[in-house]
């Protein structure tokens, strides 16, 4: 299987960065530190965005092909501005689709922020809007095929926008908890026996 190509290093920052700012919570009061202390490796890829993003691999290839012939039909019928309009909508969303899938499952089954960060990002400010401009606008001419198509794949993007988002803050939360435990570890190796070398001054 071909090895996954990693996201630029100033894009996964960014991406980090904005889920941290989502999720993450001034919890570092010092009460104590019992809390921090994490199971050795806990699965936090979310089983529900999996299976709906199996799914959906699977009924993407469809989606494009009924999509496809209904613009190839109605094409005609339309004003250009909207012949302009349907055709780049459905280039914009095959092309983002095709990426937001491969972030999905990178971002999900190797539990990698960044990458579900970009998922979740792709489905909310790309696919969503040109989604509904797709189901809502009436100078469209909506085949009857195209509704079922549509508000299927729709079904798909918010229930997958939902799932990623709670496993995008339990993954931050698991990375915020982890980043204070190493800096609380390293803290304490940083005063090695500092009380049993005043001692041995005094003896």
């Amino acid at each position: 299987m071909a090895a996954h190509t990693p996201l630029p290093p100033n894009l996964r920052r960014g991406l980090v960065a904005f889920s941290g700012s989502l999720f993450i919570t001034n919890k570092t009061q010092d009460s104590g530190t019992a809390h921090i202390y994490q199971p050795a490796h806990e699965v936090l890829a979310s089983l529900p965005l999996q299976v709906m993003l199996y799914f959906n691999v699977y009924y993407f290839p469809v989606w494009c092909l009924a999509e496809g012939m209904m613009l190839q039909l109605k094409y005609h019928l339309l004003p250009w501005h909207y012949q302009f309009l349907l055709v780049t909508a459905f280039l914009i969303l095959s092309l983002a689709e095709g990426s937001r899938l491969y972030l999905g499952y990178l971002g999900n089954l190797q539990e990698k922020v960044p990458e579900l960060a970009g998922f979740l990002l792709l489905s909310f400010l790309i696919q969503l809007p040109l989604l509904l401009f797709l189901l809502t606008d009436s100078q469209v001419i909506h085949l009857p095929l195209e509704m079922p198509m549509h508000s299927l794949f729709l079904a798909f993007l918010l229930a997958e926008i939902v799932a990623a988002f709670l496993a995008l803050k339990t993954m931050t939360k698991q990375l915020a908890a982890q980043f204070y435990l190493q800096h609380f570890q390293e803290g304490r190796r940083g005063r090695p026996g500092g009380t049993g070398g005043q001692a041995a001054e005094v003896g």
